[in-house]
């Protein structure tokens, strides 16, 4: 008897894998910045190139993860995933130009973390499990538990050890994908379609719901993206506390509760319609993205902050699993497009908020308010779902 929960555990250090390689250089951002003199400027585009060669990957998936086979290409993710981290503690002291090391690096373990958000759901979807969506999202869960990981831990490590100990603190955090490597060789892995029977590309794009499925996942991308890459500056900027209270009582607050969110829906999601449950959670969505934008007292601004993370925790997990059930057939492509809907979002939202802001005399706030129209858009589109179903459930008098 093929043991899935096998399967499902490899996934589960699959999240964590692309929240270590997501969450942990960022941290060292100002130390690279100090110890190799690296211009403020060009550290912001490491992020920038990791995002840009997920985007990449979501695109190369899409067409050739199917020849390549699921196994293979997980099995790639985890061993680059693990050679990037570990050669942060390498290649920034062998290359000339410390920065080239670094971003050589990025792209390593960002092609790890673009083959695991494309990969891990599919594989799970296509397992025997009797509540898919409740499974889809506890597994989304695990890159929230990840992220706080990263995020404490590491914290610890320099308080004990110290900021120029990083190096040892990145051959551990590979260690992990390194180890899952073993997991996803001796899993079963089932396929979402049988060969030559799933979507094509041209089908796809002609599909209707396909468009509408990748839109939500844009507003999903972008509602959670927005306001976690933003949590940090603006509970800095509102309680004027220091850079590590900052994070803890931003990015990690905003992680935790999103955490929550996706458990719970795992846990209890039975009990729930999926697509009422995601409106309910747009319309928490957008109010506090309003609560943060307008809030006079910082500790309301901190609320809604962190409210934020519970509110968007569906909406990935939760547009993967209804596009899963309306389109069956849709295969690796679509899962392939939804991760690069969902980066481009993540990438949209941020970089709206930043501009606004700017426009703004530097008002975080003001540019908060900016993203409100995110979680409109996916209260609407699920609501036109939630209409469609009940008309198409309406029995001819």
């Amino acid at each position: 008897m093929k043991n899935y929960k096998k399967t499902l555990t490899a996934c589960y250090l699959g999240f964590i894998t692309q929240a270590i390689s997501a969450n942990f250089v960022p941290l060292l951002f100002l130390t690279f910045h100090r110890s190799y003199s690296i211009p403020l400027s060009k550290i912001a585009l490491i992020s920038t190139c990791f995002f840009f060669t997920q985007l990449v990957v979501d695109l190369f998936c899409a067409k050739f993860v199917d020849r390549i086979g699921y196994r293979v290409s997980i099995i790639i993710s985890e061993i680059t995933s693990g050679l990037g981290l570990a050669g942060l503690a390498l290649l920034p002291d062998l290359f000339a130009n410390p920065y080239a090391g670094i971003i050589t690096c990025t792209i390593i373990y960002a092609i790890g973390s673009g083959l695991i958000e494309v990969l891990v759901s599919p594989i799970v979807e296509a397992c025997p499990f009797e509540n898919k969506a409740g499974t889809m999202s506890l597994l989304h869960s695990f890159y929230c538990w990840g992220s706080v990981g990263v995020i404490l831990l590491s914290t610890v490590f320099f308080h004990f050890a110290g900021l120029d100990r990083w190096r040892i603190l990145a051959c551990l955090w590979a260690l992990v994908p390194l180890y899952n490597i073993l997991n996803f060789a001796t899993c079963p892995i089932e396929h979402l379609v049988e060969d030559g029977k799933g979507m094509t590309i041209n089908q796809l794009f002609k599909n209707k719901l396909f468009w509408l499925f990748c839109m939500l996942m844009v507003c999903a991308g972008s509602s959670e993206l927005a306001m976690a890459q933003w949590a940090s500056a603006f509970v800095e900027s509102a309680l004027h506390v220091s850079k590590t209270m900052g994070d803890l009582a931003g990015p990690c607050c905003f992680a935790i509760l999103m955490g929550i969110s996706r458990v719970f829906y795992g846990k209890y999601g039975e009990k729930y319609d999926l697509k009422k449950f995601m409106v309910v959670s747009g319309m928490l969505c957008l109010a506090c993205y309003l609560i943060a934008a307008f809030a006079k007292i910082p500790a309301m601004g901190l609320m809604g902050c962190a409210l934020c993370g519970f509110s968007v925790g569906i909406m990935w997990p939760g547009t993967i699993s209804i596009a899963s059930k309306s389109l069956p057939l849709g295969g690796t492509a679509m899962f392939a497009f939804f991760a690069l809907a969902g980066d481009l979002g993540g990438s949209l939202g941020p970089a709206i908020i930043g501009f606004v802001s700017q426009r703004n005399g530097e008002n975080l706030q003001s540019g908060i308010l900016a993203g409100i129209g995110f979680p409109l858009i996916l209260v609407l589109c699920v609501t036109f779902l939630l209409l469609k179903e009940k008309k198409g459930n309406k029995k001819p008098e």
